[in-house]
């Protein structure tokens, strides 16, 4: 029997029973926690969104995209089951508060290894970190097989296959640096199989409202960062008195393309279509993309200031690539996961595909980011047209 902990009280107890949450309690909202472990997250995503630019700028395209998909996962993984686990079995008693505290601690300390990653490739903090994170995540899974008899053998199983993957990521850290990459993508597989492995013969019951509501939060999360980065770039290039023509061009550019993205993704209500664990899987892991494709359109707008003040040792090209393909991935992952399974129509889909290959093409021309923007525009008006067709899958 799913029951609600949560009564409304000042006061948090040290131990509830986690029996489990009722996936249609109404007014399901995300909690006060969750959003301050939101805010560690950002602290996390700023860190390697920021060394995705100084990565770029530098010329060290491969290295960059390579270090911060690596940390992104990270990031993104370990934020992805804290909310799975929350939506089914938030307790919010003292015990809860303070394990999720040690998750916040570790993503701070992860957040905090990040440049000492992509600069000299040490992952040791960045591990460490997230080793932290996930310890405190086996020890909610094994106070929720204890107390729901009836999740005790999906909890068990999460617990012992997230444990298990952290002693790999402690041992990943002892290989010499050629087998760290093949070592990094065999535990990430590991990773993703775990809730597929704990699933399978008993599913956790969550609340379809309270995911859609955490990812859009999420997704205001990065897309946040990306503003910030911008913002940032454009008062770097004001210092260096570059020319109000360009920095207007990157900043009204820029505004354009993080608004449209936001426009896009809060079109499409993500809740109709959560019933079941099928769509649930691909839809929360089609999420990597779209999270990490948005925060690194930050990197690529304060690299186009970069360039336009002679500081990025790579060319008009290059500049534009920065930006038009997190946003080609952004487009293309949103609509696979996200605004596909609503079945938008011919127009809807058409639009997503062809809007994907212009921005890809953008580069090769002389003003690749305010065509972007256009792009974004266009796409915006005509899934404004197709909304009143959405059907939910």
């Amino acid at each position: 029997m799913m029951t609600s902990t949560h009564d409304g009280g000042s006061g948090a107890p040290f131990w509830r029973r986690m029996a489990g949450r009722d996936p249609a309690e109404p007014h399901r909202v995300a909690t006060p926690l969750e959003l301050l472990s939101d805010l560690c997250f950002v602290v996390a995503v700023a860190q390697a969104s920021a060394s995705l630019h100084h990565s770029l700028s530098e010329g060290h395209a491969g290295t960059g995209v390579l270090g911060y998909a690596m940390v992104f996962f990270a990031i993104w993984w370990a934020w992805m089951n804290f909310t799975w686990f929350a939506s089914a079995y938030d307790t919010d008693d003292a015990s809860y508060r303070l394990l999720t505290f040690v998750q916040m601690a570790g993503v701070l300390l992860l957040a905090a290894g990040t440049p000492r990653a992509f600069q000299d490739r040490d992952f040791e903090l960045v591990t460490l970190g997230y080793v932290i994170m996930r310890v405190a995540l086996v020890l909610l899974w094994l106070r929720a097989a204890h107390g729901h008899a009836e999740g005790r053998r999906s909890a068990l199983r999460y617990a012992f296959g997230v444990a298990v993957v952290q002693v790999g990521w402690i041992a990943r850290l002892a290989l010499p640096e050629q087998l760290g990459l093949t070592a990094f993508l065999v535990l990430v597989l590991a990773e993703l199989a775990v809730p597929v492995w704990a699933e399978r013969f008993s599913s956790t019951s969550w609340h379809p409202h309270h995911i859609a509501e955490r990812y859009g939060l999420f997704t205001i999360i990065v897309l946040g960062e990306s503003i910030l980065a911008a913002t940032i770039a454009i008062q770097t290039g004001l210092d260096r008195r570059l020319d109000v023509v360009p920095l207007l061009l990157v900043a009204c550019s820029g505004m354009v393309i993080v608004f449209a993205m936001w426009w896009l993704y809060f079109s499409r209500t993500a809740h109709l279509f959560l019933t079941s664990s099928k769509a649930a899987f691909s839809w929360g892991y089609g999420h990597y993309l779209i999270f990490s494709s948005a925060a690194a359109i930050g990197a690529g707008l304060a690299v186009s200031v970069d360039f336009d003040t002679h500081e990025a040792h790579i060319g008009p090209f290059g500049a534009g690539a920065v930006v038009a393909v997190p946003v080609a991935v952004f487009l293309a992952s949103l609509w696979l996961v996200h605004v596909r399974p609503h079945r938008p129509g011919t127009l809807v889909d058409g639009a997503y595909l062809a809007g994907v290959a212009t921005v890809l093409a953008t580069p090769f021309t002389g003003l690749p980011l305010p065509l972007i923007a256009a792009v974004m525009i266009v796409l915006v008006v005509v899934t404004q047209r197709g909304a009143a067709s959405v059907r939910p899958e």
